[in-house]
C-alpha cells in the first residue's frame, strides 16, 4: 500500500519526461548520424539550431511591393481591401543553411572518387516530383506535404547511389525540393500576389526532415 503513491508518481514523471526521451533520442540518431556523414556532434547541434533558429528568418531578395488587393469574405459572397507586401524572399533555415550543407557533402562524395552523376539523377528527379506535387495556394504560398522530399529522396538515393545513399538523399532532398517546389513555381506564385519565401514554411517541414532520414540512412 505504501508503494502505490510511490509507483503513480513515478508513471507521472515518465509520461512528463517521455517528449525529452523521444527528444534525445532524436538528437542522438541525428548526431551520430552526421558524424558518418562528416560532421562532429558540435557542428551537428550548432546546425540544427541555426536551422531552426533560421526557419523564422527571411532575407529579402527583392523590394517590397505594396499592393491593394481584395480579400474575399464569408464563402466569397463579397469582399474587403487589403493592403499586400509582395516580395521574393530566402529562407536561412529552410534554403541557405541546407543549401550550404548540400554543397559541402557534394565536395566530400566527389573527393572520395565518386561520381556525381547518380547525385545529379537524383536531383533531376526530386526537382520533377516535387514540381508535380508542390500546390500554389492563394495567400499561403506553396504547399508540399512534409512526407515528399524524405521519402522520395530516400528511394532515389537507396536505387542510384546506394554506396552513399544518406549524403545523395540529403543533397537532392534539399536541391530538388527546392527548385521543383519553389523556383519552377515562382511565376505562377507572382500571378497571385503576395510573397514567396524560398524554403519558407510550405517547404521547411519536408526538407527539415530529409535531414533525420539521411541521418538514418547512413546507418545501413
Amino acid at each position: 500500500m505504501f508503494f502505490l503513491p510511490f509507483a503513480f508518481i513515478f508513471l507521472i514523471l515518465f509520461i512528463i519526461f517521455l517528449p525529452i526521451l523521444f527528444l534525445l533520442g532524436y538528437l542522438h540518431i541525428i548526431v551520430v548520424g552526421f558524424e558518418r556523414l562528416g560532421i562532429s556532434p558540435e557542428s551537428t547541434l550548432l546546425i540544427l539550431f541555426l536551422i531552426l533558429i533560421g526557419s523564422s528568418i527571411n532575407i529579402p531578395l527583392t523590394k517590397k511591393k505594396l499592393v491593394s488587393v481584395r480579400e474575399p469574405r464569408f464563402f466569397g459572397l463579397f469582399s474587403v481591401p487589403k493592403i499586400e507586401a509582395q516580395y521574393l524572399a530566402i529562407n536561412l533555415g529552410g534554403a541557405i543553411i541546407p543549401t550550404l550543407l548540400s554543397f559541402y557533402f557534394l565536395f566530400l562524395v566527389q573527393s572520395q572518387g565518386f561520381e556525381l552523376r547518380p547525385i545529379f539523377i537524383t536531383i533531376v528527379l526530386m526537382t520533377i516530383i516535387s514540381k508535380l506535387l508542390s500546390r500554389v495556394i492563394p495567400g499561403k504560398g506553396i504547399v508540399l506535404p512534409a512526407f515528399i522530399p524524405p521519402l522520395f529522396s530516400a528511394v532515389f538515393a537507396l536505387i542510384f547511389a546506394p554506396q552513399f545513399a544518406a549524403s545523395t538523399a540529403f543533397i537532392s532532398g534539399v536541391l530538388g525540393t527546392l527548385i521543383g517546389a519553389d523556383l519552377l513555381n515562382l511565376r505562377k506564385i507572382r500571378s497571385y500576389g503576395g510573397y514567396l519565401s524560398i524554403g519558407g514554411a510550405g517547404v521547411f517541414d519536408g526538407i527539415f526532415l530529409v535531414g533525420i532520414v539521411s541521418a538514418l540512412l547512413s546507418g545501413i
